[in-house]
């Protein structure tokens, strides 16, 4: 199962953690780990490289758990729109958690 940890300090999504496998299908051909893969992706690049933010992305390429943690600056240069793009990433995770609820888990922390 994938489970998306969402990071919430006072109202303020301040990153996400994303970890596991989701056991739909076979690695390569897994629409679900695919999906949440660009659900990440897109969040990172996009507060990154298109609004000039410098949030801290450290992957863990472990085997049997990889995880992804995306982690904010105290401060972002556009505060409403990198929290735009992290409200369109909790939008998209849990879309994809109502339609695959048995391979993803969305808890906020």
């Amino acid at each position: 199962m994938i489970k998306v940890e969402l990071f919430d300090q006072n109202g303020r999504i301040s990153g996400f953690s994303v970890s596991g496998h989701s056991g739909y299908a076979e690695v390569g051909s897994d629409i679900v780990c695919a999906s949440v893969t660009t659900a990440v992706r897109f969040a990172e690049c996009t507060i990154n490289d298109v609004l000039g933010n410098h949030c801290r992305c450290k992957v863990d390429e472990n085997k049997d758990m990889p995880r992804v943690t995306l982690t904010l600056p105290a401060v972002c240069d556009d505060e409403d729109a990198v929290q735009a793009v992290l409200g369109g990433f909790v939008l998209t995770v849990c879309a994809l958690r109502d339609d695959y609820p048995d391979y993803i888990e969305v808890m906020e922390v």
